[in-house]
């Protein structure tokens, strides 16, 4: 499917690349790599500041264990590659130097002479957005990026983007990457917001948590503790909506035979604007939802029940 106004062809699941160089080692990561794309994938994501919050590590990890990978395996044709700017502790920021200076960085650790998708990675408010816009643009103009992306961007500022681009004749961003899932979604829709903004300009949408920090894998229960590493990330979930929820992801999972992460995911992936949500694996056994989600069709009635259960649920997040 084209990713928005672009000419990328992107599976309808993208392979999020957060775990590589931190909870998966450079041999798994390859393991995982080669999986999704003889399942049928071919868009990866990433970013420089991937995993600087581990201990002893200082972003670029999961760069670097992509573009060791593209090196041995010969793939780069065969790939969609997205990066993006601004939170690596030493590159922070979208000065336009610093954003020049980062896509090279990422390049070599890529081992590649371009990225296909760019993102500014969060709105940098110390730099004059036009001057970051005209960045964005001098890079994508040099080849070193195909396109131009933007993730995390509150409506005023995307539209600030977007109206930069038009004065000056720069192309648009084709991307719009927002934390979007079936328990989180008030800031994505609805007249006004980022979703109806991308959609007129555009750009094509590619939520990231789009597991929720893995509570729309099934694998909690209510009543239960949760004592996982992501405890914090899933404590705005514990709560009676999202785990109704998650039990008619696991109804609707048992009729397809399937996960309850692949129901989460296509769900997602059918709403208006989505092009590509991003998952993670850590192992290969972890890239099974993933898979079966790029093409598990989910019948009227089954995607009824999801956003009912759903509109019940995100209402407890706002």
């Amino acid at each position: 499917m084209k990713l928005g106004s672009s000419n990328l062809d992107v599976s309808r699941i993208g392979l999020g690349g957060n775990t590589f160089g931190w909870t998966s080692d450079e041999e798994t990561s390859h393991a995982v790599l080669d999986a999704y794309l003889v399942g049928g994938g071919n868009f990866i994501d990433t970013a420089d500041g991937y995993s600087a919050w581990a201990d002893g590590h200082v972003g670029g990890e999961s760069e670097s264990v992509i573009g060791s990978w593209l090196d041995a395996r010969g793939r780069r044709d065969d790939v969609i590659i997205a990066t993006k700017v601004a939170t690596k502790p030493d590159r922070k920021g979208l000065a336009a130097e610093n954003v020049r200076t980062a896509l090279r960085e990422s390049l070599q650790r890529l081992r590649t002479d371009h990225v296909d998708l760019y993102y500014a990675h969060f709105d940098d408010p110390e730099t004059p957005l036009e001057e970051t816009v005209a960045a964005f643009e001098e890079l994508r103009s040099e080849g070193l990026t195909r396109y131009v992306a933007v993730s995390n961007y509150t409506p005023e500022r995307l539209t600030q983007w977007l109206e930069i681009a038009d004065a000056h004749g720069y192309e648009r961003p084709v991307a719009l990457q927002p934390h979007y899932n079936l328990l989180h979604r008030g800031d994505v829709e609805g007249p006004g917001n980022r979703g109806e903004i991308a959609e007129r300009a555009g750009m094509g949408l590619v939520p990231y948590f789009s597991l929720a920090a893995g509570f729309l894998t099934g694998k909690y229960r209510e009543g239960e503790p949760v004592t996982s590493e992501r405890a914090g990330m899933v404590s705005a979930y514990l709560n009676a909506p999202s785990f109704a929820a998650v039990e008619v992801l696991r109804e609707v999972a048992a009729a397809h035979e399937v996960e309850p992460a692949a129901v989460a995911l296509a769900w997602l992936r059918d709403r208006p604007g989505v092009v590509a949500p991003l998952a993670s694996a850590r192992t290969v056994e972890q890239l099974s939802p993933i898979l079966v989600a790029l093409d598990l069709e989910l019948s009227a009635e089954e995607t009824e029940r999801l956003t009912a259960a759903s509109d019940e649920a995100a209402a407890a997040q706002d």
